[in-house]
């Protein structure tokens, strides 16, 4: 690789490779000789054991390792193991690792073009549709080709699942959001988004959100709903809103010169397992999704404490048996479920997030515009034909402004 893909400033890259490399290579040469034919493949991920990309990475494993015979060991890091979300791309981008996860709150750093998925309303409110944009030809070859002038390869892009708000209050409009502290990723969009919305949007490290809520110092977040539930955050707010605003996706990544030097029936089989991938996984976060929520009822109820949601829940309801559905809903006084954001109050915050789409033009890369025009050509065809998606639900990404 030529040192302007590198992602480290040279010295600092030389460190970590050399401590990544002894921390790595010293138990693989103990259980593997150098002579021995037996490969090790490092798969790092952004999230914890348990998670939608562990369920991913686990199932990558078992396929890669079964499809050579056991040729190929992979070795998977959850999310602390490595370091920290950028540090994760870093070490890939070196070599240190064969495979990881790289979300656009991290790897927009390094590509800013990613941070498109992190603007309201340029996704669907369908994971079918989502899926679907995600997986289109054009997409993916746009975003390799500025993925491998870093050298990355890109694998995939997936969705994980609806962003929800979890909040103190119900939240049906902008002003409702008027002096609400609501925690957000260190990302422009996302402060100008928020703050368009008339709310004070407030960068924290992940794992001090959950004490941030209890103690007061802000008032909401955001996150999918298995990070919710994983991370207790619905304990410490008292709703959870699902305003169908956008999901949270992520990107598969392999070291673009490991990826170039394996083998034609080794690429080949890193092609089909990841293909493979693309429908598991969507079954997988799908269920994920209405697992937790469950879970989240569940224990709210258990507690006898109140939980309030507002959104469409008919889905998780018809995936509830007949029991159930009556235990935890019919029958659950702790519950209390209040309508989804009609098509006009989603239009509010749609019309509101524009602001945030001017940031993205202004620092998402040279090819921002070019990439924001093909989310939205890709987005309005698949509507189009999407027959599943019924039109009063979903707006078309409007044109430039």
């Amino acid at each position: 690789m030529s040192s302007s893909k590198h992602i480290l400033p040279f010295q600092l890259a030389i460190l970590l490779l050399a401590i990544v490399s002894v921390s790595i290579g010293c138990g693989r040469t103990a259980q593997h000789p150098p002579e021995s034919d037996h490969q090790i493949w490092r798969f790092a991920i952004e999230e914890s054991e348990g998670s939608v990309q562990h369920v991913y990475a686990t199932q990558f494993k078992r396929q890669i390792e079964a499809a050579t015979s056991g040729g190929v060991e992979v070795v998977v890091y959850p999310y602390g193991t490595l370091g920290t979300s950028t540090q994760i791309t870093e070490q890939l981008n070196l070599g240190a690792l064969e495979f990881a996860m790289a979300s656009p709150g991290s790897i927009g750093k390094f590509i800013p073009e990613t941070q498109v998925f992190l603007l309201h309303f340029v996704l669907s409110n369908s994971d079918i549709v989502n899926q679907q944009i995600l997986s289109s030809p054009e997409v993916l070859e746009t975003f390799d080709t500025l993925y491998r002038d870093k050298g990355l390869k890109l694998l995939s892009i997936f969705p994980e699942g609806e962003m929800v708000w979890t909040t103190q209050k119900e939240v049906r409009s902008p002003k409702d959001f008027q002096g609400v502290k609501i925690r957000v990723m260190t990302s422009p969009m996302l402060i100008d988004a928020y703050a368009a919305y008339g709310a004070s949007p407030t960068p924290l490290p992940y794992a001090e959100v959950y004490s941030a809520l209890q103690l007061g110092m802000v008032d909401a977040q955001v996150n999918p709903i298995f990070a919710i539930e994983r991370q207790k955050f619905f304990e410490v707010t008292e709703w959870l809103i699902f305003p169908g605003h956008a999901h949270f996706v992520t990107t598969v990544v392999a070291n673009q010169e490991f990826y170039d030097n394996l083998s034609e029936e080794d690429q080949a089989i890193v092609d089909q397992t990841i293909a493979d991938l693309n429908d598991y996984i969507f079954e997988q976060q799908v269920q994920f999704q209405s697992d937790r929520l469950k879970a989240i009822v569940r224990e709210m109820q258990q507690k006898r404490a109140k939980l309030n949601i507002c959104g469409d829940l008919s889905d998780f309801i018809e995936s509830l048996s007949t029991q159930e559905r009556q235990e935890l809903i019919d029958d659950n006084p702790f519950l209390n479920i209040t309508p989804a954001l009609t098509p006009a109050e989603r239009e509010r915050f749609q019309q509101a997030s524009k602001e945030a789409r001017k940031t993205f033009l202004q620092i998402g890369g040279p090819k921002a515009d070019e990439i924001l025009s093909l989310i939205r050509q890709v987005k309005n065809r698949v509507l189009d034909n999407a027959a599943q998606v019924e039109p009063q639900s979903e707006s078309r990404l409007p044109g430039p402004e």
